[in-house]
């Protein structure tokens, strides 16, 4: 044996050595483990822009995930030419068919759900009611406290809104309208904290 492959040896018992005493075992089997996360929760790749517009108008609704409110990229579709009255009513049917509708499977898959069921329809002001007033096929008194946040918070990032983001809303027509505010503690718990309201008195 050669002085040099002598070398060569030790130098190799020595590598052995120093990695045993980090606590590292020398192995020539790949170890497995497992799969990795195949999506951060409640974490979405970003639709670009120009996809959107060509679906219809870009929007936003609050599906749930968590137990919070996240905002999540939706297009609804109105007619030019719509005029504001009728747009206003458009929208906010849109937002709520996008409510109602199964998220899709990468949206599952990062843990969004939605409570708001059975394919409510929206209609715009009774004749005595205040011009912003929306009215739902089922009275929000009969909302789950989830499903009320979920649609008060979408409607008020819309046009569907007031100026002031806050939202007309009411049941079948005769039934009282309440104001409805979407805060950031019906963001974070919409299960505890339903959307602060006001009742709309007759002038």
């Amino acid at each position: 044996m050669t002085k040099r492959v002598r070398r060569l040896l030790a130098l190799s018992a020595l590598g052995t050595t120093v990695l045993a005493g980090c606590g590292i075992r020398s192995t020539e089997v790949p170890t497995d483990f497992g799969p990795a996360p195949s999506r951060v929760h409640c974490s979405l790749s970003e639709p670009s822009v120009s996809t959107q517009a060509a679906r219809g108008l870009p929007v936003q609704v609050f599906l749930l995930c968590g137990s919070q409110l996240v905002a999540v990229e939706r297009t609804v579709r109105v007619p030019d030419g719509t005029a504001d009255s009728e747009r206003r009513v458009l929208v906010a049917q849109g937002l709520l068919d996008e409510l109602d509708a199964t998220p899709s499977p990468d949206e599952k898959e990062a843990g969004y759900t939605s409570d708001v069921r059975g394919a409510m329809s929206v209609s715009g002001p009774g004749p005595d009611d205040p011009e912003e007033a929306l009215r739902l096929s089922t009275p929000p008194s009969d909302l789950t406290s989830y499903a009320l946040a979920q649609i008060v918070c979408t409607f008020s990032d819309s046009t569907a809104a007031e100026g002031d983001g806050s939202v007309v809303l009411g049941g079948p027509e005769g039934t009282s309208l309440r104001r409805y505010e979407c805060t950031d503690e019906v963001r974070t718990r919409p299960g505890s904290n339903e959307p602060p309201s006001t009742e709309i008195t007759e002038p």
